[in-house]
């Protein structure tokens, strides 16, 4: 069970979910129609010597098309979400942002395999375990822009452990909150926010998601990620995302809550940037997938 100040590696608790992300970037990337390249994924993975690799290659019962059928919603729901944060970051350096913050970056390697230009610096918060596990496994890789890697819990003021790393309160900033809403409290989602817009000076945007509906899962929806749990287990993996999320109940929806503070916002549906992309999305999977929503918040230049 979770707790306001539990901590963990990446074995474990939170810190093993984001080795299922970086599985399901390794399985894209080997694609010869990925829609997107991260050849760090599998070498993450590896290191990490879970279930994941034996999935990775093949070498369990959950690597079967019913369980591939299971995960594939699941599968599309990542896929689109780093496809289109990618994105988010490469308009972001384009228009000239140099500043990049990467919230709860677990095995994130953006950092690495996105082409920066000149200047960029990327600054990634997580957990201490986690980002020295990271930063040991890719030793002697050369990344495409400065990383200044910060320990800290998100729970606890990492403003201040932004600030005396360097981060400047006056240049604009790309944040990055992928994945991490869930795994707070909803009053720590707030504080997120609010420093988070603190710290943003105009021209300053922040990209997460979000899940729709979440309070009310339907039978078929549980059954779902029961069936997933059985099979994951039987690699070896055992993830109780239920005992990792924090509720739904008495959050803020931040559509809203950048909207109300002047923020201008856009969003998306996972379907539609896998569309986009040419990539089919098998009506079965659409309605699942598409209980996400990606969204995109700018900070205009007197919106501050």
């Amino acid at each position: 069970m979770r707790s306001d100040d539990d901590s963990w590696d990446i074995t474990e608790s939170v810190g093993a979910t984001a080795v299922g992300v970086a599985a399901m970037r390794a399985v894209e990337t080997r694609r010869p129609d990925g829609l997107f390249r991260d050849p760090y994924a599998e070498r993450l993975v590896d290191a990490v010597g879970s279930g994941w690799s034996r999935i990775l290659r093949g070498e369990v019962h959950a690597a079967t098309p019913e369980n591939d059928r299971l995960n594939r919603p699941m599968a599309a729901a990542l896929i689109a979400r780093t496809v289109y944060f990618d994105d988010y970051f490469r308009v972001a350096a384009a228009e000239g942002v140099r500043q990049i913050v990467i919230l709860a970056s677990g095995l994130d390697a953006r950092a690495y395999r996105i082409e920066w230009p000149s200047g960029t610096v990327v600054f990634e918060l997580d957990q201490p375990k986690v980002l020295e596990f990271k930063s040991r496994v890719l030793a002697g890789e050369r990344p495409g822009a400065e990383v200044r890697g910060i320990p800290v819990d998100l729970r606890h003021d990492w403003p201040k452990a932004l600030r005396d790393n360097g981060f400047d309160v006056d240049a604009p900033t790309a944040w990055l909150a992928e994945g991490l809403l869930r795994y707070l409290p909803a009053d720590a989602q707030d504080r997120l926010l609010d420093d988070a817009a603190a710290l943003s000076a105009p021209g300053s945007r922040a990209a997460l998601n979000i899940g729709l509906d979440q309070r009310e899962d339907s039978a078929a929806v549980r059954e779902l990620r029961a069936a997933r749990g059985r099979a994951l287990a039987e690699a070896g993996v055992r993830i109780d995302l239920e005992n990792l999320w924090y509720s739904w109940e008495g959050r803020t929806d931040p559509r809203d809550w950048f909207a109300g503070r002047g923020w201008s916002v856009s969003g998306t549906e996972p379907s539609a940037v896998l569309a986009r992309y040419g990539r089919e999305v098998p009506a079965d999977a659409r309605a699942e997938i598409d209980r996400h929503v990606l969204m995109t918040a700018t900070l205009g230049d007197d919106d501050r």
